[in-house]
């Protein structure tokens, strides 16, 4: 079969859009998806999708578009009658050339399933109680459904129910294969489309240099078939289960690392439901297919879960002396030793119990990594927060024309993001001198910084698959170019590029420049796990030259912590239409007062009259008073390495960031709230308004609803709180 005979092969590309779509924007979409596949990937289709392009191509358009219509709905049953598109008038001759056609037609048996998902449950409850009156009439939908399945046979219920009205769509495992050659998943649709026009999603610019996705008839086929198979079992139910489980002895032996992958995770993940559903027995036979680490983990699991520990102890020595990568030789050693050595803790519990532990406030325990910065930078030290980015970014800007510029066959569509090459393990293989001459550039840290910075500054914003664009991120990256050793660096990225998809997780939370140069820091608070990536990437960082350490929080009451409790006067409620008028703070340090502000400020809008009678603030008295840019800078080092506290903390925190954000500044602390706390320490109150705490405990509140008033109040209520905070309540 050639191209030529098959397909109209006249020049084609997408045209984006923003703004309203043209009344027949999903024919284009399908159309758009048609051509691509037909020019990249005539090598991988069936006779069968050869006749499907050639034949919908034959249809009138009013059909093509209806059909299209059918395609981009929920389901493959319809009602007739409501197939209505005004920009396609008429359906019933559309409809019929479609059934003519073979595309759509009345269901049958083999539909039976479609039906009871498509039909309401007064429709099946019409078609079910004459034939069984013990029926309960209470049943729900879903529990109708699976009784029809139970007791009534398909060409019973179908010749009972009036099937004159519905509409079955044919062709959809076709259609189905041409989505997924061009999207790469089951479960993408021509919707990526609409929301590529709409502006929502972005994609590539289009090229003429796409690799086909599959180079491979057979690939293309075994990764559709597994593939399909994980699409259904993701909204399977126990019946589902048990067929894509009677389906196994069907799969076929993967020929490709990339059909291995798939039938990999479809082990796994079939795997893990069977587990949770009781049926270890099952999980282990289908673990067994698997040849991932996760699927080895899990069946020892359950071998040992059976009994069976004969049978673990030689998979475990199996993965011990021929590992497929570092995490399954960890994993097998670790689980070795503890099931069969008397080992009493994990490797990963053990490092846990091994690190550091720094004391930090309580209150930070919304956000420890912001915590474990500010930890660090109050001794004096630089701190970064990294993750997984720093090690990301710094792959993609030094290899980007590698990667991503037009003429590398790296991408398979404009929707790709990532490069091939990295998703499949064959970029350093396939450029080792060229990536050997890239990581060479490390040992001149001045002409590396250059380089990143011209890249980054030329291509800043473009989509890519390898990591997210993050201004702040060349610092830290910069920094380590200028404290770290280079050889370390080079062994990382080395890394990075011959086993991305496994290495591209795991890495710790923060870079820490300390007195002995570049430490990397996993952050773990109380009651946090390590993780077994987590772990992997601790030692490949040591075993590169870096120092890498985890250092877990123990949250206690800091009585060096500084607090500022704020409150704030606006013009409304609707943090995104009104703006502050009055801001009262009060510092706190060590349970004593030890600074005050407050400022009237000029909202620049009119303050209504009922804000005025609540606040007793007017426009004449804030008409001369500074505008928030004007106080900004002092109240952000009035902030300086404080909590921000306040009660119904969210309304006064989100007013200020507002108007931080308005200045094009962040505005980030962590936050306290004396209204939630006090719920919590001292219950059973009626009211927790900052009026009714006052009067029950006592506490001055003069001028109620001016700023430093109402600060000072919840400042008191503060003190209560770490008064049970310190006692351990």
């Amino acid at each position: 079969m050639s191209a030529e005979n098959s397909y109209d092969q006249t020049h084609w590309a997408p045209v984006k859009r923003r703004g309203p779509l043209p009344t027949f924007y999903y024919h284009e979409h399908f159309m758009e998806m048609l051509e691509f596949v037909s020019r990249h990937y005539v090598h991988v289709l069936l006779e069968q999708h050869a006749d499907l392009i050639r034949q919908f191509r034959a249809l009138s358009r009013p059909a093509q578009c209806l059909y299209v219509r059918l395609v981009n709905r929920k389901g493959r049953v319809f009602a007739a009658n409501k197939l209505r598109y005004p920009e396609l008038g008429d359906a019933r001759p559309v409809l019929r050339e479609l059934a003519n056609e073979g595309w759509a037609g009345a269901p049958q048996q083999q539909h039976y399933l479609h039906v009871l998902s498509h039909l309401t449950k007064a429709e099946i409850s019409r078609v079910l109680l004459p034939m069984y009156t013990g029926m309960s009439r209470s049943l729900k939908k879903d529990e109708l459904v699976q009784f029809a399945r139970e007791h009534c046979s398909a060409d019973e219920f179908m010749a009972r129910l009036n099937t004159d009205r519905l509409l079955v769509q044919r062709r959809v495992d076709e259609i189905r294969y041409l989505l997924f050659l061009y999207f790469g998943r089951i479960q993408d649709g021509l919707s990526q489309f609409t929301m590529r026009d709409l502006g929502l999603v972005r994609t590539q610019e289009f090229s003429e240099s796409y690799e086909p996705r599959y180079s491979d008839r057979a690939e293309a086929q075994q990764n559709y078939f597994y593939s399909l198979r994980l699409h259904r079992m993701n909204s399977a139910g126990q019946s589902g289960l048990a067929a894509l489980l009677d389906d196994t002895s069907n799969w076929p032996e993967p020929d490709f690392a990339s059909s291995a992958r798939a039938r990999d995770k479809l082990a796994y993940k079939l795997g893990r439901e069977l587990e949770r559903s009781g049926d270890a027995p099952a999980a282990r036979r289908v673990y067994a297919l698997g040849e991932s680490p996760r699927c080895s983990e899990r069946l020892v699991r359950v071998l040992l879960a059976l009994g069976e520990r004969d049978d673990a102890e030689r998979l475990l020595l199996r993965c011990i002396e021929s590992p497929c990568n570092e995490d399954e030789a960890i994993m097998a050693e670790d689980l070795y030793a503890r099931k069969f050595q008397k080992k009493r803790t994990s490797i990963r519990t053990d490092e846990l119990r091994a690190s550091e532990t720094i004391d930090i406030d309580e209150a930070n325990s919304g956000s420890p990594e912001r915590a474990a910065i500010d930890y660090f930078e109050r001794r004096g030290l630089v701190a970064y927060r990294t993750e997984n980015l720093l090690w990301r970014t710094y792959l993609g800007l030094l290899f980007w024309d590698d990667l991503f510029a037009d003429g590398n066959a790296n991408l398979h569509s404009p929707f790709d993001f990532l490069p091939s090459s990295l998703a499949d393990g064959t970029f350093y293989t396939h450029n080792r001198e060229l990536i050997e001459s890239r990581l060479a550039i490390i040992d001149e840290p001045r002409v590396l910084k250059k380089e990143l910075l011209r890249t980054s500054t030329a291509n800043y914003g473009k989509a890519n698959g390898v990591f997210r664009w993050r201004r702040s991120i060349l610092d830290a990256l910069f920094a380590l170019i200028d404290n770290a050793a280079t050889e370390p660096s080079r062994r990382m990225l080395r890394r990075l590029c011959q086993e991305y998809k496994d290495a591209r997780y795991g890495y710790p939370d923060l870079m820490v420049l300390d007195t002995d140069g570049v430490r990397f820091v996993e952050i773990k608070a109380e009651g946090d796990q390590l993780r077994q990536n987590q772990l992997l990437r601790q030692q490949q960082l040591r075993d590169a030259g870096f120092r890498a350490d985890v250092v877990r929080i123990r949250w206690v009451l800091d009585p060096d912590q500084a607090y500022v409790v704020v409150d704030v006067e606006t013009t409304g409620g609707r943090g995104e239409q009104h703006r502050v008028t009055e801001v009262g703070a009060v510092k706190i340090i060590n349970g004593a007062v030890v600074d005050r502000f407050q400022t009237l400020l000029n909202p620049q809008r009119a303050i209504p009259a009922g804000i005025t009678r609540l606040t007793g603030i007017s426009e004449e008295m804030v008409a001369d008073a500074p505008l928030f840019s004007d106080i900004a800078d002092e109240f952000e080092a009035f902030m300086q390495d404080a909590i921000f506290v306040a009660h119904n903390v969210d309304f006064d925190y989100g007013f200020i960031a507002r108007e931080f954000k308005r200045l094009g500044r962040p505005f980030r602390h962590p936050k306290l709230c004396t209204c939630s706390s006090m719920r919590k320490l001292y219950p059973g109150h009626k009211s927790y308004s900052l009026a009714a705490l006052c009067e029950n405990y006592g506490i001055a509140l003069r001028q109620h609803h001016r700023a430093l008033c109402d600060a000072e109040a919840a400042a008191e209520l503060l003190l209560l709180i770490n008064e049970k905070r310190a006692a351990g309540c």
